[in-house]
């Protein structure tokens, strides 16, 4: 079985402090001052001594939710946990405290809690013992760090608290840009006759009205104007001057603010992808995204691979968009409110759990969360964070690195 004693500080350890009768006043290390290495017990716990007597203080987690287990000592001889009193007193950063009462078993004084993540807190210990009482103060810190305002500007943190969002399951499917059928018009001649002139070319914008083309009637003789039926630009030209125009388009003119975006829906997102649902649409590469609605499906599915194609309008006002495109589509499956959430993106790995920063002041610290579904912006959060906190969202990375740096703390 591991023993595992309280953790180092991160960034800063104060040093222990102690005393008979009195209590004594806990002292301050100048921050970013290396973590002091402290006496180890027979355990590998936290060894506190006033005089002859001592306590061996671990914290066990192997196969238990972290409890306070601590070993008393007189002249270094193991003393009777019956004949200790003993209380733990914790002051976290956020200014929550937390006491543990002890019991004895066996050799050793069992606390009657469990000693909640982050490891991180300033250390009261209180005891009593044949007659004579005994009182430490320690700090004992893990993934915490302090930041100058100004410096945590100039990396360009950002702060949000933790409260209710609307959280989003949402699938990725990939497309591609096409008109709409009716953004196109074919343009033919009236009546049969030979091509006298022949104006726009291809890529061509053109207004309504607008003539395209001269055609001199095979059984009038007349010539006549064939004029452009709708605004748009000319995608293709099928004539010149000195063709025979007959029943076939001559042009076919294009509006290019009429597009969508088409994809296709493989089984096994079928059950989930619905018409109707809400629709992000983006480049595969860049920051263009527009807001859209999936239409209904076409009836039939492809031969070759079993997949329906969506459809979703795609505005296009400024004709940035263009047919063939690669588009990205993020569907909204379902949407629910959930009580606690944080930001997606302020999430981060520290040792084996997922955590965000939390914010007291210029000093953040780690918060280790229990966490439910997840969406691209926002993750439920189901505990280890208050609500109403204030946590890193942007340049969490920043903390991140600047803890790793001090060096791991959580020497259980």
């Amino acid at each position: 079985m591991r023993l595992f004693q309280l953790t180092i500080a991160a960034l800063f350890l104060f040093p222990l402090t102690a005393c008979g009768d009195a209590p004594a006043e806990s002292s301050e290390a100048a921050e970013g001052a290396a973590p002091e290495e402290y006496e180890r017990g027979p355990h590998n716990g936290r060894m506190l001594r006033d005089g002859d007597f001592a306590l061996e203080v671990t914290i066990f987690e192997d196969g238990v939710p972290p409890e306070y287990r601590v070993y008393a000592y007189r002249g270094d001889k193991p003393v009777a946990p019956r004949d200790v009193d003993l209380t733990i007193q914790l002051k976290r950063l956020d200014g929550e405290v937390n006491t543990f009462k002890f019991a004895a078993e066996q050799d050793l004084l069992r606390g009657d809690g469990v000693v909640i993540e982050p490891h991180s807190f300033d250390v009261i210990v209180a005891a009593r013992e044949g007659g004579r009482r005994h009182r430490w103060e320690y700090a004992s810190y893990e993934g915490r760090v302090t930041f100058p305002k100004q410096a945590a500007e100039a990396a360009g943190i950002t702060i949000e608290r933790v409260g209710p969002a609307s959280l989003s399951e949402t699938i990725e499917i990939i497309g591609y840009v096409e008109l709409e059928p009716s953004a196109t018009s074919n343009v033919g001649a009236k009546f049969p006759g030979r091509v006298v002139s022949a104006g726009p070319n291809v890529g061509d914008s053109v207004r309504a009205g607008q003539v395209l083309a001269r055609v001199e009637s095979t059984e009038s003789m007349q010539i006549y104007a064939i004029t452009a039926p709708v605004s748009g630009v000319i995608v293709e030209r099928r004539t010149n001057v000195g063709d025979v125009a007959g029943s076939d388009p001559i042009y076919v003119i294009a509006d290019p603010n009429r597009t969508r975006a088409v994809f296709p829906i493989f089984p096994r997102d079928m059950e989930r992808v619905r018409a109707g649902q809400q629709i992000q649409l983006g480049l595969l590469e860049g920051d263009r995204s527009v807001t859209s609605r999936l239409g209904s499906f076409l009836p039939g599915a492809d031969p070759a691979t079993g997949a329906l194609l969506a459809r979703a309008s795609l505005p296009n006002r400024d004709g940035f968009w263009r047919p063939g495109m690669r588009v990205r589509g993020v569907v909204t499956i379902q949407s629910r409110q959930v009580p606690l959430a944080v930001r997606t993106e302020a999430l981060q790995a520290f040792r084996d759990f997922t955590v965000v920063f939390a914010q007291v002041g210029n000093t953040y610290e780690v918060r280790m969360l229990e966490l439910g579904t997840r969406g691209p912006e926002w993750t439920e959060v189901l505990g280890g964070i208050k609500p109403g906190q204030a946590y890193v969202t942007k340049g969490s990375y920043v903390i991140k690195a600047d803890i790793e740096k001090a060096g791991a703390s959580h020497d259980h």
